[in-house]
C-alpha cells in the first residue's frame, strides 16, 4: 500500500542520514542490470498509459466528428480536441488499474538504496523508460484507425 511504502522510503531516508553523518555508508552507481530493471519497471506501465490514451482520444475524436461534428458543424481539430478531454478523463479514472496490471505481471520494484535512486544515471533510466514506454503504447493505441476508413466513407456516400 502506498502509506506502507512511504512510511519504509522514511525510515530507509532517516538510515542513510546516519549512515552519512557516521560516514559509513558508499554509495555504488546502479549496475547496468539495475539500470535496466529500472528502465522495464518505468516502462511497462507507460505502455499501458500510451495505448490506452491513444485508442481512447482516436475511438472518441472520430465518433464526436461523425456524430455531435456533423450536427454542430465543428472542425476535425475541435473534434480531435474533445476526444482527447474523453481519453484524458479515462486515463484518470483508468491509472490505478494500468498500475494494478503492470504490478500483476511481476515486474518488481527495483531494489536500489535512496542514493542510488537518485543518481542521474538511474532517473535518466527511468525517463527513457517513460518516453519509450508511453512511445511505444501510442504507437500500438493506433489500432482503431484500421477501422474508421470503412464509417467514413459510408459517411461520405450519405
Amino acid at each position: 500500500h502506498s502509506t506502507e511504502r512511504s512510511c519504509l522510503l522514511r525510515e530507509l531516508h532517516r538510515f542513510e542520514s546516519i549512515a552519512i553523518a557516521q560516514e559509513k555508508l558508499e554509495v555504488a552507481p546502479p549496475s547496468p542490470g539495475q539500470l535496466r530493471h529500472v528502465f522495464f519497471h518505468n516502462a511497462l506501465p507507460f505502455v499501458g498509459f500510451g495505448f490506452l490514451d491513444n485508442a481512447i482520444m482516436i475511438a472518441a475524436g472520430t465518433q464526436i466528428e461523425l456524430s455531435i461534428g456533423v450536427v454542430l458543424g465543428i472542425s476535425t481539430m475541435a473534434g480531435a480536441a474533445l476526444g482527447n478531454l474523453v481519453s484524458d478523463l479515462a486515463g484518470l479514472g483508468l491509472a490505478g488499474y494500468v498500475e494494478a496490471l503492470a504490478s500483476r505481471l511481476g515486474l518488481s520494484i527495483p531494489d536500489l538504496t535512496p542514493k542510488q535512486a537518485d543518481m542521474w544515471q538511474t532517473r535518466l533510466s527511468a525517463h527513457l523508460g517513460k518516453a519509450i514506454g508511453v512511445t511505444i503504447g501510442c504507437i500500438l493505441g493506433m489500432f482503431p484507425l484500421l477501422f474508421f476508413g470503412e464509417e467514413e466513407e459510408k459517411l461520405e456516400e450519405k
